[in-house]
């Protein structure tokens, strides 16, 4: 990453950039060539290695230590850098947070237990599983049931497009257990994988390959120490989740964008049209200004939203969104612009920047796809106007 001042900005401690500056250095040893052949076998191998390394620790809370919270900057700052290394390597870091998210704030002490070492330390993969075929990002539409039997309850519906589908150890889904209608009536579960009536129903090819899932759930049994949170919390769970790592999705779009400028940059200043450097032509430099100005603002918007989490803030809904908003669109732009200016070569298969415009464009659509994103700032703009 060829600029580090933005890690002398107010929003960031000396923790941040002695963070940063470790992870850089372990990234550029570790991930210059993960094999993407096979997506499952990378992801698991990634998450064994973050583990060992000791950067999944960052993605839940200690659970032996009553003081141990999220750090929405670091989690930022860990995106950041490994999607500027590695699009896979960001996903393994970014699922074990989003998968284990609900058990680090609402889970019982004896789930945080049974889990959280297990994924701080790579030794189990998790997953997040909340959309369905019928509701993505129209959450209260969830119509998977989980009915109460005895000490159990019985799982019943499907959840598609979730990631580590198929090879992850442990599930937080959201399964609607009827307390009311709507978001009221949802409730939030712990699942471990194998269970009977538990299936990989279908394998999801994208454009960035990634492992996802279509999840079939038949009378499946779980017992009531499953429950995570308090029957009904599930729509709050939820969204508190994303409420933290939604303002990470930008960070790693961020960290896309970096990559993409810094490829632009030895692109147009060593190739050379008509004798001179291609950075020469005026266009070319209003090109690159374009790019680095969406970067920095991009940067702003995150570290801004992340800071005010940090800061205590209950919930960050408002600026979460418009880091996300702002930096995935602006994201694509970039990387756009410099697989352009790449010519023929933006587009051979196995470019970096041609990695990178597969890689971002499914960040435009999960953990709420940029019109929501419009939504919930239109909606939280007018609620500030009115009071």
């Amino acid at each position: 990453m060829a600029d580090q001042s933005y890690l002398s900005w107010p929003f960031l401690e000396d923790k941040h950039r002695e963070l940063a500056t470790t992870l850089r250095q372990w990234a550029s040893d570790n991930l210059s060539n993960i094999d993407h052949s096979d997506v499952d076998n990378a992801c698991k191998d990634l998450v064994a290695k973050l583990g060992t390394a000791g950067w999944a620790n960052h993605s839940a809370i200690d659970p032996t230590d009553a003081s141990s919270r999220l750090d929405v900057r670091s989690l930022c700052l860990l995106r950041e850098t490994l999607a500027y290394h590695d699009g896979l390597a960001d996903f393994s870091f970014a699922m074990q947070g989003l998968g284990t998210g609900a058990i680090s704030l609402f889970g019982s002490d004896a789930q945080k237990a049974e889990w959280l070492p297990k994924t701080r330390s790579g030794q189990a993969i998790a997953a997040f599983a909340l959309t369905e075929p019928s509701s993505g990002s129209d959450v209260a539409n969830s119509t998977m049931t989980a009915t109460e039997d005895g000490d159990h309850f019985i799982l019943n519906g499907e959840k598609t497009w979730i990631s580590n589908g198929g090879i992850a150890d442990v599930y937080t889904l959201f399964a609607r257990t009827g307390e009311a209608p709507g978001a009221r009536g949802l409730s939030a579960f712990v699942i471990p994988a194998g269970l009977e009536g538990f299936e990989v129903a279908e394998r999801l090819e994208t454009i960035a390959p990634h492992p996802l899932a279509l999840l079939r759930f038949t009378n499946c049994r779980v017992p009531k120490s499953c429950l995570l949170g308090e029957r009904g919390q599930g729509f709050k769970i939820a969204m508190s989740v994303l409420d933290v790592f939604r303002t990470t999705v930008a960070a790693a779009a961020l960290g896309f964008a970096r990559r993409a400028l810094d490829e632009a940059l030895v692109r147009v200043t060593s190739r050379k049209i008509q004798g001179a450097p291609l950075f020469d032509l005026q266009m070319v430099q209003g090109h690159i200004a374009d790019m680095a100005l969406d970067v920095d603002a991009a940067a702003l918007l995150i570290y801004r939203a992340a800071w005010a989490k940090d800061s205590g803030a209950p919930r960050v809904s408002r600026e979460a969104a418009m880091a996300k908003l702002f930096s995935t669109e602006q994201a694509q732009i970039i990387i756009d612009k410099a697989v352009q200016l790449h010519g023929g070569d933006g587009v051979r298969h196995g470019e970096m920047v041609e990695q990178l415009y597969r890689d971002i464009r499914a960040l435009r659509i999960y953990e709420g796809a940029s019109d929501v994103q419009k939504i919930i700032i239109a909606r939280q703009t007018l609620t500030a106007f009115e009071s």
